[in-house]
């Protein structure tokens, strides 16, 4: 692990800063009758060209993304509402999360690395005051690109002007946070947000309650 001073902090927004998007897929296919986990099996199904990726990297339109989401759960026998799943995501902020954000933009550089669906400011996402608490905003379907891509870290790093050893990432997904460490930022999956943000204190050196 790199001994070199933390100057910055990524934050991951659905999971980490709100509740876990994965709890409105669950919510969604139990009203829906579906069996668990089929939502995320979707996902994770050819993921750099399924419908998620390429509408997370602004390649489809809503209509779009509604016709082959819908036909990818088809194939596997599932009918499933691609607009109710999408309407099923915008997650409760976790208040404890936002101190710890807000303690660490008050002394570190901080940076969201979101996956979302369309550029969305804080006021259009109803998070302006979340969303003033960046250095710098890096979003997938404002880039092109998403993680786990490594270029997005690298864009990331860019904006805010620092090495990735520099940079502690928060994530709640293995998958995102392999090539942040890979390329030498401290990473921190975020499962239990409490046991989260005692993780980040102790990398970053001070308190965030």
């Amino acid at each position: 692990m790199s001994e070199t001073t933390v100057r910055a902090v990524l934050w991951d927004f659905g999971g980490v800063l709100t509740t876990s998007p994965f709890d409105a897929f669950a919510a969604y296919e139990e009203a829906s009758g579906l069996p668990a986990g089929v939502i995320r099996q979707l996902n994770a199904t050819n993921p750099d060209s399924n419908a998620w990726a390429r509408f997370e990297r602004g390649e489809l339109d809503v209509d779009s993304f509604v016709t082959v989401f819908e036909a990818e759960a088809a194939a596997v026998g599932h009918r499933v509402d691609a607009l109710q799943v999408l309407a099923s995501l915008r997650g409760e902020l976790r208040p404890a999360m936002v101190e710890a954000l807000r303690r660490c933009h008050d002394r570190l550089l901080t940076g969201l690395l979101t996956n979302n669906f369309e550029p969305a400011s804080g006021n259009a996402a109803g998070y302006s005051a979340v969303f003033d608490l960046f250095h710098a905003v890096v979003q997938s379907s404002e880039v092109g690109h998403r993680k786990p891509d490594p270029g997005f870290y690298k864009l990331a790093c860019e904006k805010l002007a620092i090495e990735p050893d520099e940079a502690v990432f928060l994530d709640d997904l293995g998958v995102n946070l392999k090539p942040a460490r890979a390329m030498g930022m401290r990473t921190i999956k975020v499962v239990d947000p409490d046991a989260a943000i005692d993780e980040l204190e102790s990398v970053v050196g001070f308190p965030l309650r």
